[in-house]
């Protein structure tokens, strides 16, 4: 059975295994992945991983890998299987000599951590972002209240300029899509309570900032996206409750605190708030 503080150092990165956890600090370098330097250190409950494997590497080398359940992580969630293999932050290569060790520590965590059925909550920590993201056609906001849209006068196209600058409480948000500045159509995109229709192209979304060179890098759009999206998911809305006959000043002025939230468009509060009075 491993002790607590057993440690595996491997390329770029330390696990060290606790009793129901384990602690990833990411050492910093010119060849550590810049994600692992936005994430410096990390706390992975054993609950929140689903299976640790041991496989054979390249060059002398064996694979350690760590499996989030899907919905304990986050940065994971955000991330989509988008992220490259050398910048996942659950795998450790380690040099063959480190094998037998390794094998005995995996084997010793297998028995201690979660199911493999989904998590019902985030179980790992959202990392430490800054309050704003620089896009291609926007700068992005998220105070833990609300995401703003500040466009940019040269990169934003003609219908976000002609629009104006946007703020979206967490109440109208259901979720956040991140697609990749290395890939396509890098961009990122907030999930609206009321959106109706398709998605619109990202330069032409109100609710999404497009990425390009040197703009919304990894390290920087994906803590950000997993940082609102454990605030949307964290978030408790209100709940309507049955009124008895009579309490209109009631309703209404839940309806207006529903109305304040983003919870109803203007047309749907004016047609509930016609019909109370």
């Amino acid at each position: 059975m491993c002790r607590m503080g057993d440690v595996l150092a491997g390329n770029h990165a330390v696990w060290e295994f606790d009793s129901d956890s384990v602690i990833i600090r990411f050492a910093r370098g010119l060849r550590t992945p810049r994600l692992w330097h936005a994430l410096r250190e990390r706390r992975i409950p054993l609950e929140a991983l689903s299976e640790v494997t041991l496989t054979g590497g390249k060059r002398d080398t064996v694979v350690l890998r760590a499996v989030p359940r899907a919905g304990a992580d986050p940065l994971m969630e955000a991330a989509a299987g988008q992220l490259k293999e050398s910048c996942d932050p659950y795998r450790l290569v380690l040099p063959a000599e480190s094998a037998a060790r390794a094998t005995a520590l995996t084997e010793d965590v297998r028995g201690r951590l979660g199911p493999a059925t989904a998590a019902e909550r985030f179980l790992v920590r959202v990392p430490e972002v800054t309050a704003h993201l620089k896009a291609y056609d926007a700068r992005v906001g998220f105070d833990g209240t609300a995401v703003t849209f500040h466009w940019s006068r040269t990169g934003a196209s003609s219908a976000k300029w002609k629009a104006g600058d946007q703020r979206y409480p967490l109440a109208a948000v259901t979720g956040v899509a991140w697609r990749s500045p290395e890939g396509p159509e890098g961009h990122l995109r907030l999930r609206l309570r009321d959106a109706a229709g398709g998605d619109a192209p990202p330069d032409h979304d109100l609710a999404a900032a497009v990425f390009g060179v040197g703009y919304g890098a990894v390290h920087e759009s994906l803590p950000f996206a997993a940082a609102v999206l454990a605030a949307v998911r964290g978030r408790r809305l209100p709940v309507a409750t049955a009124s008895p006959k009579g309490a209109g000043g009631d309703r209404l002025h839940h309806l207006r605190e529903l109305h304040s939230a983003g919870l109803l468009t203007d047309a749907e509060y004016s047609a509930l708030r016609d019909r109370l009075g």
